[in-house]
């Protein structure tokens, strides 16, 4: 299956089903439950159709920019292309693409409509995901304002940012909370981790980033062990853990004054909020795993 679908108004069907097979995309005509059946199997969705009915047709199933599918409405008359949903995510690419096939592109992302590029889709470009998705903001802001700096590090290192600077990591789908015991080995932490994937089917090339809390961030035995791995800790600030509610209950909302650290490291970082994996204890490691 595609991961893009045409979705039209019976009076376009004909020219819709035509743009679709274009785009190597599924067709499908509009009716009270194409939006959501879209929204839950497409990552880009092509509504041929007026902005207003399609924005009344797909607000009830928005959830969250990071995971909805972008939406691009095509004018019935097949003469403008424009992106109201996810413009960052997919739809100005998209609409690129539309332009192609004779469309005018209708852009209003603030950084594109200058000719500047956004942080996501930096990432895009270059196969990367952002992974500190709150910072997304201030650095588009930044970079209407004037150029803004791109550091590349190379491993092994620690990288240690403040909220308005965005960082991108290779694209994964899993988020792997850690908490562990004061002194940890690499090798307790290495067994924990394989243990953790075993159980749940997945592999160390298969996730986003591993998540700790800020106060684990000089274990020796943690940062050996996802050396090893080749994956990237990202060691979570205290109020970000603390927002998040985590369905475990933790020893450490007494000892740490937190809600707990692999469950809430792993879900702050997280796309969707998925629980994969509720935390688990190996020992001296606790693992969670969020996608």
């Amino acid at each position: 299956m595609t991961d893009t679908i045409v979705i039209s108004l019976k009076n376009t069907a004909e020219r819709a089903q035509e743009l679709a097979r274009r785009m190597d995309a599924d067709f499908v005509l509009y009716s009270a439950e194409a939006f959501g059946r879209a929204f839950a199997e497409y990552t880009t969705i092509i509504a041929v159709m007026s902005t207003g009915i399609a924005v009344r047709a797909f607000a009830p199933h928005l959830n969250d920019k990071w995971t909805d599918p972008c939406v691009v409405v095509v004018s019935p008359d097949f003469r403008y292309a424009i992106p109201v949903l996810g413009g960052h995510h997919g739809g100005n690419a998209m609409v690129k693409r539309l332009e192609k096939e004779g469309l005018h592109p209708v852009i209003t992302t603030a950084t594109e409509t200058r000719g500047l590029p956004s942080v996501e889709s930096s990432a895009t470009e270059r196969g990367l995901e952002v992974i500190n998705k709150d910072s997304t903001r201030a650095v588009n802001a930044g970079i209407l304002d004037g150029e803004v700096a791109v550091h590349v590090i190379t491993a092994p290192a620690i990288a240690i940012v403040p909220p308005g600077v965005s960082v991108l990591l290779k694209s994964g789908e899993y988020i792997v909370g850690i908490g562990c015991r004061r002194g940890i080995l690499k090798e307790e932490v290495l067994s924990a981790l394989t243990s953790a994937f075993t159980e749940i089917g997945i592999t160390p090339g298969e996730v986003l980033a591993y998540a700790t809390a800020a106060i684990k961030c000089d274990e020796a035995g943690l940062i050996q062990a996802i050396r090893e791995l080749n994956g990237t800790l990202v060691c979570v600030d205290d109020a970000f853990i603390r927002a998040e509610q985590p369905p475990s209950p933790s020893r450490a909302s007494d000892k740490l004054g937190l809600p707990g650290v692999a469950e809430p490291a792993a879900m702050a970082l997280s796309k969707r909020k998925e629980i994969i994996m509720k935390k688990q204890i190996y020992g001296g490691v606790t693992v969670a795993i969020i996608r």
